[in-house]
């Protein structure tokens, strides 16, 4: 059973929204473990989920094609 790539990086993302979303609501009462959530969800945000989703969808492209150089210009 093969899972695919992108329901991995959506699991990413749920987990990390989640878990920012009960930092801020257990915030009041425990601030440090708040803290802990938050910041472990931002970094499955952004450590995790966008670099995995930038490699899904940027295989097989020409990073040439996205560059700015003199040709491009004119």
């Amino acid at each position: 059973m093969k899972i695919k790539f992108r329901y991995i990086i959506l699991f990413i993302v749920i987990a990390s929204i989640s878990s920012i979303i009960y930092g801020f609501t257990i915030e009041e009462e425990n601030p440090v473990t708040a803290n802990k959530f938050i910041g472990g969800g931002t970094v499955g945000l952004f450590l995790l989920a966008m670099p995995l989703f930038l490699f899904k969808e940027s295989r097989g492209k020409s990073m040439k094609d996205y560059m700015l150089t003199n040709e491009n210009i004119k």
